[in-house]
C-alpha cells in the first residue's frame, strides 16, 4: 500500500478493528488490515500489567493455545484468564507487531481492578442469592451480540450466521477491502448498543473509559497511526467522543488488589463455550482448521476425519471422503450457503462415514471439532517457585502434561514409576488433581497402580494457590499434610491422611501426623469412629514393603485401636435401631478385613516391636472370640448376629452343624419374622448366595422358614429379603430357584452332589485334577524346581490351598 493509501486508513482517526474473540475470519481480517495500514503502534484488549509478557509470544517454545493468567498475590484462587488461540485476532495482532518491530500494548482495565471488582460482585451475588445484573436491561444483547445480529438476519444459529457472513467471504479486490468487514461490523454493533440501556457503573462502561484513556495516550505519542484490536462490542464506545474528566470519573475509587501475571498453557477444550469460558466457541478444532489450511478446507477436513476413524478401526476409504465432500457441497447449495460449513460436513460424515450412527460421530466431535490441543509456554515465563519445581520433576520423570485424558499403569518396583506415583499423590494432597487413582485391572497387589491423567488449565491456579505451603512439591505437600492433620475433625480423616503420606512418600510429615493420630485415638471413645479409622490405617501397612517405608509406629497404633475395638464393640452393638445396626454391620465387615491384614503385618514385624501374643493367632483369636459373643447375644441386632455367624463360618471357626443349629434357632416359630429376616440378611448378604447353593441344610432352613411366615407378616419381611437376594448374581439366583423348585431329596443329586451329601462336591478330593495345576502353581510361586510338598507348603502360606480341588 502506498503512503497515501496508508494515510487513508487513518483518515478519520485511529484504526479500530472490532473482532470476534477466537474468530479465524476476524484473525485473517486483522492480519490483512495491519499489513495494509502499517500502524505505528498496536493496542490490544487485555490487561496492561501483561505488557512485559508480550515479547514471550515470539519465543519458539511458545505454542498456542495459551492464556494470560492473573491472580491475586494474597489470594491465588481469585484469578482470571485471557485465552488466546492461534486463530485469535489478539494473538495475530501480537505476532504481527513483534514480527514488524511495532510496539504492542494491552489497554483493557488492569487486572488489579478486574479481580477486585469480581470479588465484590461475587460477594454481592451470594448475599442477594442470585447473579448480579441477571435482569439488567440489555443483558442478553451484551452477553451474545452475535446472536442478536444472527436473529436479525433470519438465522437461528449464530455460528452459522458468522460462518456465512465472515468465514466464507473472500478477501475482496477493492483497495479498502481489508477494512470493509470492520466498518460493517462497527455499524451493526452501534445499532445494537442503541437498544442497550446499562445503568450505574456498568463493567463495560468502566473498561471502555480506561481504553479511551489509553488510546488518547497512544495518539499523543504516535499520532493517528494507531490500530486498536478489541471486541466488536466496544468499538462504538471507543469511537464516541467523551471527555477525559468523564472517563476518569468512572474510574475513580475502583477497588484494587496486588496481582501477578504469567502465561499458562491452555486447551482447545477450554476454549469451547460449554467448558465454562464465556467468550468461547463451540468448535475450536474446526476454527483452528479453517485458519491453518491454505486451501480446500472441506476436503482437508474430511480427510482428517477419515484418518481419525481409521485409527479407531473403522472402514473408511478414499471413496468415502470423495462422496462426503460431494454431499457436503450439495447440502450447502440446497441450504443457500456460500460454502459447506461445520453443519454440512458433520451431516456428510454421519451419513457417509458413520452409516447414520452418532456414536463414531461423537468421537469426531470430541477429538476434532473440539480437540485436545494443549499449548506450551517457554521456561522463561514467570512462574511461582512451586511451578518451576513441578516442571523439573515432570521432565525428570518423563511425565508430560496432556489435555487428552489417558490411563497410565505404574509398576512401583521400578524407580521411575515409583517417583511418578509419589509425585501424583503429593499433588493430590495439595489439591492439584492432575491424576485420579483407578482400580487396577488384573492385579490387586500393592506394587501396581492405575492413574487417569488429564491436565486442565485451571490446575495452574491450583499450583499458584499451593505455593503458600512451600517452594518445592515435597516441602509443600509435607507442610500441607501437617496442617491438615492438626485441623482434621475426625479420627478417620487423620488415618486417611497417614495413608496418603505413605503413598506420597512424605516421611518428614508422618511423625507429626502420627502424633495427632495417637492423641485423637486416646481421646476418642466412640467405637464406631475407631472402627471407621482402622481400615485406612491398616491399609497403610501394606505399602511398607513396596515403598521402603518404616511402618512400625503405624503398626503399634493400629494394634492399639484393634484392641480397643475388641473391648468396646460388644456393648456398642446393644440396643441399636435399624439404621445404626446396618452401619455397625458395615463396621464389623471393615474391621474383619483390617484385622486379617493387621495380623499378617504383625507377623512380619520385628520381634522387638511387637510381642508374640500380638501375632497372627493372637489378633485373629481375640477377634473371633468377640464375634462369637456377638453371634449369641440376644441384645445384639439380628443383622449383626447373622454377620458374625457368617464370618465365623467362613473363617473355619464355626462348623457347618453349629451354623445350621444357630440358623434353626433364629428361624424357629418363636422368633418374630422381621427379626429372622434381618438375621438372614446379615448371614447370607454380601455374596452369601453360593453358601446356600453348596449347603443344602442352610437352604432348606431358609426355605422352610420362608414358606411358614404368616401372610400378615410376609409383606413386612419381603423388602428385606428382596434386598438381600437381589444382590446375588443372576446365575446364583437361577441356581437357587432350581434347587428350591425340586423336592428336598432331589436337591443333592441335581446339584451334582455325591454321597457326601454336600451338593457340588464328591466325597473325596480328585487328586488327578489337583496335580494338573501344580506346574502353574509352581510358576506363580517362583519355584522352577521343587517337590510337590514344597509347592503345597508355599501354597498354604499364600492362601492357595484348594486351587486344584
Amino acid at each position: 500500500m502506498s503512503d497515501s493509501e496508508r494515510g487513508s486508513a487513518f483518515g478519520s482517526g485511529p484504526l479500530l478493528l472490532g473482532v470476534r474473540h477466537h474468530g479465524p475470519g476476524s484473525a485473517r481480517a486483522v492480519r490483512a488490515a495491519l499489513e495494509a495500514a502499517r500502524p505505528s503502534v498496536v493496542l490490544i484488549e487485555g490487561p496492561p500489567e501483561a505488557g512485559a509478557l508480550i515479547p514471550l509470544a515470539a519465543d519458539e517454545d511458545m505454542r498456542p493455545p495459551v492464556a494470560l493468567l492473573a491472580h491475586a498475590v494474597d489470594e491465588p484462587g481469585r484469578s482470571a484468564f485471557w485465552p488466546l488461540a492461534e486463530f485469535s485476532p489478539e494473538w495475530v495482532a501480537i505476532r504481527w507487531a513483534l514480527e514488524h518491530g511495532v510496539p504492542a500494548r494491552f489497554i483493557d482495565l488492569p487486572a488489579a481492578h478486574t479481580l477486585a471488582l469480581r470479588g465484590e460482585e461475587e460477594a454481592a451475588s451470594e448475599e442477594a442469592g442470585d447473579p448480579a445484573d441477571a435482569c439488567a436491561p440489555g443483558h442478553d444483547i451484551r452477553a451474545d451480540p452475535l446472536g442478536a445480529l444472527a436473529e436479525a438476519g433470519g438465522y437461528d444459529d449464530p455460528e452459522r450466521w458468522w460462518e456465512d457472513m465472515v468465514e466464507h467471504r473472500g478477501p475482496g479486490t477493492r483497495a479498502d477491502a481489508a477494512f470493509a468487514s470492520f466498518a460493517a461490523l462497527e455499524e451493526a454493533m452501534g445499532a445494537l448498543r442503541e437498544t442497550d440501556a446499562p445503568g450505574g457503573r456498568d463493567r463495560d462502561l468502566v473498561r471502555e473509559a480506561y481504553m479511551r484513556l489509553e488510546l488518547r495516550a497512544a495518539r499523543r505519542e504516535f499520532g493517528d497511526a494507531v490500530a486498536v484490536v478489541c471486541g466488536a462490542w466496544h468499538v462504538p464506545a471507543l469511537r464516541r467522543k467523551a471527555t477525559v474528566a468523564a472517563d476518569r470519573a468512572l474510574l475513580k475509587g475502583l477497588p484494587k488488589v496486588k496481582t501477578d501475571l504469567t502465561w499458562v498453557p491452555w486447551t482447545h477444550r477450554r476454549l469451547s463455550r460449554f467448558s465454562g469460558y464465556g467468550a468461547g466457541i463451540d468448535s475450536p478444532g474446526w476454527y483452528g482448521h479453517l485458519f491453518g489450511v491454505p486451501d480446500r478446507p472441506v476436503e482437508r477436513w474430511l480427510t482428517k476425519v477419515a484418518g481419525l476413524l481409521r485409527e479407531e478401526d473403522r472402514i473408511v476409504s478414499s471413496a468415502h471422503v470423495i462422496e462426503a465432500v460431494r454431499l457436503a457441497e450439495t447440502l450447502a447449495a440446497m441450504r443457500g450457503r456460500p460454502l459447506p460449513g461445520l453443519t454440512e460436513t458433520t451431516d456428510a460424515v454421519r451419513a457417509v462415514m458413520c452409516e447414520g450412527s452418532d456414536v463414531p460421530l461423537a468421537l469426531v466431535h470430541d477429538r476434532l471439532v473440539v480437540g485436545d490441543v494443549l499449548g506450551e509456554v517457554p521456561e522463561s515465563a514467570p512462574a511461582v517457585p512451586l511451578q518451576r519445581d513441578l516442571a523439573r520433576q515432570q521432565r525428570r520423570l518423563r511425565l508430560k502434561p496432556e489435555a487428552l485424558e489417558r490411563e497410565m499403569e505404574l509398576d512401583l518396583r521400578k524407580e521411575t514409576d515409583a517417583g511418578r506415583s509419589r509425585l501424583l499423590h503429593r499433588l493430590r494432597l495439595l489439591g492439584i488433581a492432575w491424576g485420579e487413582p483407578e482400580r487396577s485391572r488384573g492385579s490387586t497387589g500393592t506394587f501396581r497402580e492405575t492413574w487417569r491423567l488429564r491436565w486442565e488449565p485451571e490446575l495452574s491456579v491450583r499450583v499458584a494457590e499451593a505455593g503458600v505451603w512451600g517452594t518445592t512439591v515435597v516441602a509443600a505437600a509435607t507442610a500441607k499434610a501437617e496442617a491438615d492433620a492438626a485441623a482434621a475433625p475426625s479420627l478417620a480423616e487423620v488415618t486417611e491422611l497417614a495413608e496418603h503420606c505413605l503413598l506420597a512418600g512424605l516421611g518428614d510429615a508422618l511423625p507429626a501426623v502420627m502424633r495427632v493420630l495417637a492423641d485423637r485415638a486416646a481421646l476418642d471413645a466412640d467405637v464406631g469412629h475407631i472402627a471407621q479409622a482402622l481400615p485406612a490405617l491398616v491399609r497403610s501397612l501394606r505399602y511398607g514393603d513396596v515403598r521402603g517405608t518404616d511402618t512400625r509406629a503405624l503398626t503399634e497404633v493400629a494394634v492399639g485401636l484393634a484392641e480397643r475395638i475388641f473391648v468396646g464393640l460388644p456393648p456398642a452393638c446393644a440396643a441399636l435401631d435399624a439404621d445404626a445396626a446396618e452401619e455397625m454391620r458395615r463396621h464389623v465387615d471393615a474391621v474383619h478385613t483390617a484385622v486379617g491384614l493387621l495380623a499378617e503385618a504383625t507377623v512380619r514385624a520385628p520381634e522387638d516391636t511387637l510381642t508374640a501374643e500380638r501375632g497372627d493367632a493372637g489378633l485373629r483369636g481375640r477377634w473371633c472370640s468377640v464375634l462369637r459373643g456377638l453371634s449369641g447375644r440376644d441384645t445384639v441386632p439380628g443383622v449383626i448376629r447373622g454377620r458374625a455367624t457368617r464370618i465365623l463360618l467362613d473363617e473355619g471357626e464355626l462348623g457347618q452343624d453349629e451354623a445350621a443349629r444357630l440358623m434353626g434357632l433364629v428361624l424357629s416359630p418363636g422368633t418374630a419374622p422381621a427379626e429372622a429376616a434381618v438375621w438372614i440378611e446379615g448371614f447370607v448378604g454380601g455374596g452369601g448366595g453360593m453358601l446356600l447353593v453348596h449347603d443344602e441344610r442352610l437352604l432348606g432352613l431358609v426355605d422352610a422358614w420362608l414358606t411358614g411366615v404368616p401372610a400378615e407378616a410376609f409383606t413386612d419381611v419381603l423388602p428385606l429379603l428382596r434386598r438381600t437376594f437381589s444382590a446375588y448374581e443372576a446365575g446364583v439366583r437361577r441356581t437357587l430357584g432350581e434347587l428350591v423348585r425340586r423336592a428336598p431329596g432331589e436337591r443333592g443329586s441335581a446339584a451334582g452332589g455325591g454321597s457326601s451329601g454336600l451338593p457340588g462336591f464328591d466325597p473325596e478330593a480328585d487328586t488327578a485334577r489337583a496335580d494338573a495345576v501344580l506346574p502353574l502353581v509352581r510358576l506363580l510361586l517362583g519355584l522352577d524346581e521343587g517337590t510337590d510338598d514344597e509347592v503345597h507348603g508355599r501354597a498354604e502360606d499364600n492362601d492357595l490351598v484348594g486351587v486344584g480341588t
